[in-house]
């Protein structure tokens, strides 16, 4: 079972001077820099350098991307990857120890990942891949459909004149 819980991107100082509509204003503020965590913890990613050797990275994992962090430290700058720009995720290989997995982005960069055989991290990101599209899907499908509608609203407007 998959807990929720959030991520707090940003600190806000308490400035107690100013009025309560400030307080409600900071207090959005800190909504939209707050993002629902599905899962978080720790995946291997292969290094583009020579070597191709594999680091460890804290994974931050929420509806709208993947966020990797050096060293396991949310306090580093992270690579965040939005899932608007992720197209697919491929299981490559399952050994014993590992489940190999590669992120492909729609300019066709592959970024491969392993972690544990009983973590399923790549499970888990397919998930939420496929529930960011979905919902996009849906949002097309009724911007597209409300579209229509106003253009067909617009014809009858345009038959009707004299």
């Amino acid at each position: 079972m998959v807990q929720s819980h959030f991520l707090d991107l940003g600190r806000f100082r308490k400035d107690s001077s100013r009025g309560s509509s400030s307080r409600s204003q900071r207090r959005g503020a800190r909504m939209k820099m707050q993002a629902e965590v599905i899962r978080e913890g720790e995946l291997e990613k292969r290094s583009d350098s020579l070597f191709q050797l594999w680091k460890k990275k804290l994974v931050v994992l929420t509806k709208d991307s993947l966020s990797l962090f050096p060293d396991g430290h949310k306090r580093a700058k992270g690579k965040e990857l939005g899932f608007g720009s992720i197209l697919k995720v491929d299981c490559v290989e399952r050994t014993g120890k590992y489940i190999y997995f590669t992120i492909v982005t729609k300019d066709r960069k592959e970024i491969d990942f392993r972690c544990p055989d009983q973590s399923c991290w790549n499970a888990s990101i397919t998930m939420a891949l496929i529930d960011f599209q979905n919902k996009r899907a849906i949002q097309d499908f009724k911007s597209r459909q409300e579209m229509e509608q106003a253009a067909g609203t617009q014809e009858r407007r345009l038959a009707r004149a004299p």
